[in-house]
């Protein structure tokens, strides 16, 4: 099943550049498998221009290959029986047909790069000697995140200062994920599992209970996903067994550093070594409290993608046994017990998102300019929203639970709520419960939302209503 998901934002930057008077040099880049391909040819079925697709190849085949899809879209003999000999002569060639407009999108840029290491500073000579005078629409794409920032914006690259334009291409947000599956409580499972990324969406049948997706879509030892991550980690890595190390505690639950060293055996050197090149790759994430700076020594390291969490938490520990095509079993004895429990660390991630949203749309009490977590010292409180120019405050709790007794709920945030230290003696506070479903609302002023509840508010949010 393929489905474009959600990125208007980002093909109405496209088109508002294409528009344009004149030459564009835009950088898109992003994790694998989260829609770099799709946008570009999303955007060129409304623009002139052609698609051309670089692969791990010596320079004389991506120089043939290029020399076929040009001479094929320009409907150029010519060059189909003579082709490229060189990069200069691509170049050159773009040049005689940059104008009119047209969009020349290279994906998988640093493949070529690894080939030819000179590539960029030929690009930079015939950007500033002739392209940027033209009408082209030149577009740079890979998968490679710290290669595409070093060869394109790095001040030491030759390209420094060339491209017009940048788009890092992020997983979707849950909210659009809930735009596809319609259903609150199915997108909030999915999500969980599947997290943002467009490919691994795609790989799931909505029509199916999560379980069985688990079961059939990622366990099978013949399932795309199965291997996808083991995949991913060994063509970004060097060393992949100290990353996977990182990665397989960090799902654990061990998200500081001192326990990753405790848990790993790794040096805290190693450790902190490691655990940046992970956050450079997108990876994994570092929080901090809502109220403190960023160079706050409080950080938290969690992992950025849902499918790498649920895969480091369900597969990887098992990979032996779901090799053998015991998939059902794994999921029986182990996923279905803790599922909830697992769904419940990112609901919190999903709220969030919720009410980013909606504070959008003027639906919550107040418009808050700060969203994020509170702990400290064994205390902690999901999701704090700061409004700083009215000193408001806003204190809430998920729970992927049904029943819950809000009331419960909210005497705890009462009693944390002291300890937030933040305009203590002159703020407004609001508290507030989202959960699966209530026994028990609270009474007064404080807010509870259900599945339902937030179904309504997304509903207005769709259709402009406060």
């Amino acid at each position: 099943m393929s489905v474009f998901l959600d990125r208007e934002r980002e093909l109405s930057q496209l088109h508002e550049r294409y528009q344009s008077d004149g030459a564009e040099f835009m950088v898109l880049y992003g994790r694998r498998r989260v829609g770099k391909s799709e946008l570009i040819d999303q955007f060129l079925r409304t623009s002139r221009g052609i698609h051309l697709i670089a692969r791990e190849e010596s320079k004389q085949l991506q120089l043939r290959k290029f020399s076929a899809d040009l001479s094929a879209y320009f409907q150029d003999p010519f060059l189909q029986k003579n082709g490229f000999s060189d990069w200069d002569s691509f170049f050159e060639y773009l040049i005689q047909h940059a104008d009119p407009r047209v969009v020349v999108a290279i994906d998988e840029f640093p493949y070529l790069i690894k080939e030819d290491p000179s590539l960029p500073s030929v690009l930079q000579e015939y950007w500033d000697t002739h392209l940027k005078n033209t009408s082209i629409f030149l577009i740079l794409s890979g998968s490679s995140i710290s290669m595409m920032e070093s060869a394109t914006m790095d001040y030491k690259s030759p390209l420094f200062g060339r491209r017009t334009g940048q788009i890092l291409l992020h997983p979707l947000r849950f909210i659009h994920v809930l735009d596809y599956l319609g259903d609150m409580k199915k997108a909030v499972e999915f999500y969980a599992v599947f997290g943002g990324t467009p490919a691994y969406l795609m790989a799931a049948d909505p029509e199916e209970n999560i379980l069985k997706n688990i079961e059939e879509k990622v366990m099978r030892e013949d399932s795309f996903l199965f291997r996808d991550v083991d995949f991913v980690l060994r063509t970004e890595l060097v060393e992949p067994r100290y990353y996977f190390s990182i990665l397989y505690s960090l799902a654990q639950g061990n998200n500081r550093i001192g326990l990753i060293c405790n848990d790993t055996g790794l040096s805290k050197s190693v450790v902190n070594k490691y655990l940046s090149i992970l956050i450079d790759l997108k990876l994994v994430h570092r929080r901090i409290p809502v109220t403190e700076g960023q160079k706050s020594r409080k950080g938290l390291y969690f992992l950025s993608d849902n499918l790498f969490d649920f895969w480091f938490s369900f597969v990887n520990p098992y990979l032996d046994t779901l090799e053998r095509g015991n998939a059902p079993l794994i999921v029986d004895r182990y996923v279905r017990p803790h599922f909830a429990r697992y769904v419940g660390k990112h609901f919190e991630g999903m709220v969030t998102d919720l009410f980013d949203s909606f504070n959008r749309h003027g639906l919550l009490p107040f418009v808050f300019t700060r969203i994020g977590s509170w702990w400290h010292r064994g205390e902690e409180i999901d999701i704090v929203c700061l409004a700083e120019d009215e000193h408001r405050i806003l204190f809430c709790e998920c729970k992927w639970q049904d029943g819950v007794d809000a009331t419960e709920v909210i005497a705890g945030l009462r009693r944390k709520a002291p300890l937030v230290s933040w305009h203590n003696d002159r703020r407004k506070e609001c508290f507030c419960v989202v959960a699966r479903s209530f026994s028990r609302r609270a009474d007064g002023e404080d807010i509870c939302l259900d599945l339902d509840d937030c179904t309504a508010l997304v509903e207005k949010v769709r259709t402009g209503k406060e």
